[in-house]
């Protein structure tokens, strides 16, 4: 049956070979057998139950909590000649009815679901009727209470799939499951834990960069500026933020849209369509946006304020480069983000075991901004993967700055720490070694204290910025929820002594992207021309790789054309030949030249 998979995997897709962890997968369920997948956005999630839709005998449920995505998978598998269709809360009670009809009918090879329609008794009744070949669990890791995105209605889903008279293969998939959310999702869907496929979590084609002190109006307003060509996302944690920051664009000319829960359904699906439909460069949001949005040319993502966690972090940043080609993800970071987030966190209605969960995940966020290691380096480690190379093109890898020996302010602060007990936070330790004239400082007899005023001749940020910088080095650790104190490891002893010295860069911000190709921005426009006039998105048409590899290899003639990746037989009639004549056009034009 793999080798059915790879002609419709041609035919429909315009691809040769699977990628890394799609064959495997694919050979788990063609032999019945239930599977975890865990790949990173972009890596091609999709088509691991997509290729089987055309194959098993029944009807494939994918469940998903991306309304959005549902939309744009369902057109893109129409325009290929996939029968799909979608049942959300989008639609209309008359419109469901008529899908469900057709789902009865056997009119629909993949059908996708919205968890939350799992709580009807009448769907549920309905599916249990279906012959159903194959469910695929989309964003697993909302089953579980550790992930970072826990959905109760989720829990539904092994219920339902009890009560089936004939239990599918199931496919959980995900793009960021901790080793510890993955056992839970195996856990729940009765998954075998050896019919894991992971195929890593690196994304080689983005370069990550942390930026500290920068002034971010100016730093956003100068990228897009730099890179006017360029789509991208700016996420920020709050509503008010969203519109302070998408007004500011507005007035200079940007081709800005916002997104965020405040906004009514409208609203948020007019700019969404706007941005997929490059009619909009750019889409300041908070995380709202993004999940599912099926847009492979995102050329980067800047987060104007700092996400909650790391799982948040990478999915959001994984928006960009989906077609596999070098994008960026810049992370502007400043103190006042971790208020912000802790405020969230305490405001929640999560039980105290979750916000404890919740705020060391956060902690595991700022060490991250603050780690002068290599950025991807850190955040495979947080999943539990080992990068045997720094990936060379991060902000910390690409960095050219001297290194300065900061052993003597480590020392100031590790004695200070020591002196005032470990049991105070890192704002109070700042304030105590710059020497704060707080009240604070005499009625707890702080200023007595023989490390009071040390680093007087230093900020208290500065301060508060080089003890994040030595958590994150795990030379100091946190400890508590909220309000956590400092406490020693066992790396302070040598370094107080003597014997161990601690080394610190400075910061630096990331370059502009390169230039483009003058025959990729032509094809890049005739593939607007196209989208519009066929009513699709444009990275439907063709995605950035394809146009690129189009631009190396040129293809006039239809064999040749097929043989760049992501031209099947469907794209070829549809939209190749017009590709061909521009290619063809510009090919003379050189010749001329």
């Amino acid at each position: 049956m793999l080798t059915q998979a790879k002609e419709k995997l041609h035919t429909h897709f315009g691809y040769t070979q699977f990628r890394t962890g799609q064959q495997d997968i694919m050979d788990y369920l063609f032999k019945g057998e239930s599977t975890l997948g865990i790949m990173p956005t972009g890596g091609g999630k999709s088509v691991c139950y997509q290729i089987p839709s055309l194959l098993l005998d029944g009807v494939t449920i994918v469940i998903s909590p991306l309304i959005s995505l549902m939309k744009d998978q369902v057109d893109e598998l129409s325009g290929l000649g996939i029968s799909a269709t979608f049942i959300n809360s989008s639609l209309p009670y008359d419109e469901v009815q008529t899908r469900i009809a057709g789902i009865r009918q056997g009119d629909y090879q993949l059908v996708y679901v919205a968890p939350e329609r799992l709580e009807s008794p009448g769907f549920a009744a309905v599916f249990e009727q279906l012959p159903i070949a194959l469910i695929a669990v989309d964003e697993a890791h909302c089953l579980s209470q550790w992930g970072h995105d826990f959905r109760p209605s989720y829990l539904r889903i092994p219920e339902l799939i009890n009560r089936l008279f004939q239990r599918p293969p199931i496919l959980a998939l995900t793009a960021t499951a901790t080793p510890e959310v993955a056992q839970d999702i195996t856990t729940i869907l009765g998954i075998p834990s050896s019919n894991r496929v992971q195929t890593g979590f690196e994304r080689d084609n983005l370069s990550f960069h942390v930026l500290k002190g920068v002034d971010n109006d100016r730093y956003i307003k100068d990228y897009l500026v730099r890179n006017p060509s360029a789509s991208g996302i700016i996420y920020a944690a709050t509503r008010k933020e969203v519109e302070r920051i998408y007004a500011r664009l507005l007035k200079q000319d940007i081709r800005v849209g916002r997104y965020h829960g405040g906004m009514n359904a409208d609203q948020r699906r007019d700019f969404q369509e706007q941005f997929v439909y490059d009619q909009l460069q750019v889409m300041v949001a908070t995380n709202a946006f993004g999940m599912g949005i099926n847009k492979s040319n995102v050329r980067f993502i800047i987060h104007a304020q700092m996400p909650r966690n790391i799982e948040s972090y990478y999915q959001e940043a994984g928006r960009s480069g989906r077609d596999g080609e070098p994008s960026e993800c810049m992370l502007l970071f400043d103190a006042q983000d971790i208020r912000i987030q802790q405020f969230l966190i305490d405001q929640s209605d999560m039980d105290d075991t979750r916000k404890k969960q919740e705020f060391k995940k956060l902690q595991s966020m700022i060490n991250y901004c603050h780690t002068e290691g290599c950025l991807q380096e850190y955040i495979l480690q947080y999943f539990g993967e080992k990068q045997t190379t720094p990936c060379g093109k991060c902000s910390e890898c690409a960095d050219d700055r001297s290194i300065a020996d900061v052993t003597k302010d480590a020392q100031m602060v590790l004695s200070c720490i020591h002196r005032m007990g470990e049991r105070f936070g890192k704002t109070m330790v700042a304030q105590v070694l710059v020497g704060s004239k707080n009240r604070k400082m005499s009625e707890m007899n702080f200023d007595t204290l023989s490390t009071y005023g040390l680093m007087k001749g230093k900020g208290q940020k500065d301060v508060i910025q080089f003890i994040d910088y030595l958590v994150a080095s795990q030379i100091l650790r946190l400890d508590g929820g909220g309000y956590p104190v400092l406490k020693l490891t066992e790396r302070c002893l040598p370094i107080l002594k003597g014997e161990s010295k601690v080394f610190r860069k400075e910061a630096r911000a990331p370059k502009e992207m390169s230039q483009e190709d003058p025959l990729f921005v032509h094809l890049r426009e005739l593939r607007s021309e196209l989208a519009a006039a066929h009513d699709v998105a444009p990275y439907m048409v063709f995605s950035d790789r394809t146009l690129k590899e189009m631009v190396e290899r040129l293809p006039v003639t239809e064999s040749a054309m097929l043989e760049i990746k992501g031209v099947g037989e469907s794209k070829l009639d549809t939209y190749g030949r017009a590709f061909m004549k521009k290619i063809a056009q510009y090919r003379l034009e050189q010749d001329v030249k």
